[in-house]
């Protein structure tokens, strides 16, 4: 029986060794991957950056367009937007080969509950960047565009304009993670969703302060991610109520918490009571002087 049972024991435990060169595997087929869909996309770098840039030269006033102040732009541009749209677009089969690494180490409720996760990352990582190519460009451009001074040519560099844009896709894909990240507190047990709802306040003030952070300094990239975030808590949350179910200990805290408003509540009155009394008691030795 011994034996028997130190079978499993063994398939189950592996050396670090083991782990190392799985990891070394995987890291190669995401290399792999990456170069594959880069070098498809590597003819085509010059459409997608045009395609990238329509939001701003559709924009810019008659005569105008883009310029390139340094001498390797016209290449390395197009090229590392090809290699980040390669990298964006290998993005579920890079959470595949993590999830392939990790799910030997879960349980089989966690592993039920990590591949809806997975794949609502991977959908809301992409809505993030539809959001800002789609809604947030048109407004900030628009906005940029028509500040200027009337004798000053808006001709934007093609690299800082690439910067610029990268920025705020990874700052967008980033904060729309932000439901996923708030259903894993409250399933973990690290929050509570009334504990959430009670530090609303800050997390809004939060948001501000990250917008300011990841976005450029202008009020309406700042606003255009905040409010975004704040949405997506609260969404957070809602998720947390329906999926995530209260657990014995939460509820007790939950009970234990409301019971000790309602005592403070008690002492409030009874000290209150006391005051009317002292004072009942002043008046009526007044009136005898």
């Amino acid at each position: 029986m011994s034996n028997q049972q130190s079978v499993p024991d063994q398939d189950q435990e592996q050396p670090l060794i083991t782990h190392l060169v799985e990891l070394r595997q995987r890291l190669m087929y995401v290399l792999l991957i990456i170069l594959g869909i880069f070098l498809g996309l590597f003819y085509f770098a010059n459409d997608l950056y045009t395609y990238l840039s329509t939001p701003l030269t559709a924009l810019l006033p008659e005569g105008t367009s883009m310029i390139a102040t340094d001498v390797t732009s016209p290449f390395f541009a197009p090229f590392k937007l090809t290699l980040v749209a390669a990298i964006f677009a290998a993005m579920p089969f890079i959470l595949h080969q993590i999830w392939g690494f990790i799910a030997p180490g879960l349980y089989q409720h966690e592993k039920r509950f990590a591949v809806p996760l997975l794949a609502s990352s991977i959908f809301l990582f992409y809505a993030g960047i539809a959001f800002a190519y789609f809604v947030v460009f048109p407004l900030i451009f628009g906005f940029f565009t028509s500040v200027g001074p009337e004798n000053v040519a808006v001709m934007t560099d093609i690299s800082s304009y690439l910067n610029f844009v990268l920025k705020l896709f990874f700052a967008f894909g980033i904060v729309f993670e932000i439901p996923i990240a708030t259903l894993l507190l409250i399933w973990s047990g690290a929050a509570t969703v009334q504990g959430l709802r009670d530090k609303r306040a800050y997390v809004i003030v939060g948001c501000f302060v990250l917008g300011m952070l990841l976005t450029p300094p202008d009020v309406i990239s700042q606003s255009l991610l905040a409010l975004p975030m704040w949405l997506l808590f609260e969404s957070g949350i809602i998720l947390g109520v329906i999926f995530v179910k209260p657990t014995k200990d939460d509820e007790d805290d939950e009970h234990e918490e409301a019971s000790e408003d309602a005592d403070d509540d008690e002492d409030d009155d009874d000290y209150k009571y006391e005051e009317e009394f002292e004072q009942a008691v002043r008046e009526s030795r007044d009136s005898k002087d």
